[in-house]
């Protein structure tokens, strides 16, 4: 007597991130909560889906015997460690990387500069440092800010005077005394130089610049100043930029990771700090993912029975991200 005969296991495999499921609604369900898309951080050799470049980074040192492939092996030999892009050759990669290594900004050198009414801008990045308040100096106080434009020029930067009494000068961070803040800018003339900046000059009070920035709630927070969160581009809660664990990364390491260089070995410096943001988002809003984002909620948009009788292919077509990428910045 023959042994019964045994159907093969359908497996349903994510075309994004390469993961196997048995059942497709439990694909679907992976698809609706994984919200991947051409906007996702991806693997330059075999194209895995990430959530963030930390992630790509982990996934380029795994072992080739280990993942079943020579993403490794080629990224060693092709590949920038800054931007992670795969090149042709090695030729190719030592003329990319003459771009996308950066070196440090110059020292400030014009302690001020006003936006002119007419200048045409679309995008500004802050930074403001702190000195402490209250009994045991832990209360922020706005005590220096500087706005850059995109092509790194000074529009604004200006010492404030600190609304409470300064308890704690934060000098090894800061690099500030008392006698800096002496001659600064009242805190409510400061927010509105910033507002009419970020207005184009307008006083309406309705933001059309993108404000640039790491950590922008504290900044503004501290600076009393209320925007639209939809301008605001935060290096430190953009997904991409993020931790495998989605926490946010520190200013330093991402520009030393992704920009090639270091800030922040001394005393902090709100222009070095405003450059290097200001940086990071181009170098973000500059990729080139194929398409723009649709419109809507994804797959959460269609009807589960219709979601499980699509292809992997079509999850993976009809799938959008569950941040806007700034790429879109360039429309």
């Amino acid at each position: 007597m023959s042994p019964p005969k045994t159907t093969a296991k359908i497996r349903h495999r994510c075309v994004a991130c390469f993961k196997m499921f048995n059942r497709r609604q439990h694909l679907v369900e992976h698809m609706k909560i994984s919200h991947h898309s051409l906007h996702q951080p991806r693997c330059g050799v075999c194209f895995k889906h990430c959530k963030s470049f930390e992630s790509v980074r982990e996934h380029l040192n795994v072992p080739d015997h280990l993942f079943k492939g020579d993403c490794k092996s080629i990224f060693s030999e092709r590949g920038c460690t800054l931007c992670l892009q795969i090149f042709e050759d090695a030729t190719a990669l030592a003329d990319h990387k003459n771009k996308c290594h950066l070196s440090a900004p110059l020292p400030l050198v014009t302690p001020t500069r006003t936006l002119g009414v007419n200048t045409r801008l679309k995008a500004v990045a802050i930074d403001c440092e702190m000195v402490g308040g209250g009994d045991d100096g832990s209360t922020d106080l706005c005590a220096s800010i500087c706005l850059v434009d995109e092509d790194e020029h000074v529009i604004f930067s200006t010492h404030v005077q600190p609304q409470l009494p300064v308890t704690d000068y934060r000098h090894k961070v800061t690099g500030l005394t008392e006698e800096d803040l002496k001659n600064g800018m009242r805190l409510q003339d400061v927010r509105e130089k910033v507002l009419a900046i970020l207005c184009g000059g307008h006083n309406d009070g309705a933001g059309r610049l993108l404000l640039v920035g790491h950590d922008l709630r504290h900044d503004m927070k501290c600076l009393k100043l209320q925007y639209p969160s939809h301008l605001l581009r935060d290096t430190a809660k953009y997904v991409p930029l993020m931790k495998t664990n989605l926490v946010s990364q520190s200013l330093k390491y991402l520009t030393r990771s992704y920009l090639g260089y270091k800030i922040q070995c001394g005393k902090h410096e709100p222009y070095e700090d405003c450059v290097a943001a200001m940086r990071l988002y181009k170098r973000m809003r500059d990729q080139e993912h194929g398409k723009a984002e649709e419109e809507g909620d994804g797959l959460n948009s269609w009807k589960q029975s219709d979601l499980e009788k699509m292809k992997p292919e079509e999850l993976y077509h009809n799938s959008t991200s569950e941040y806007r990428c700034w790429c879109l910045d360039r429309r």
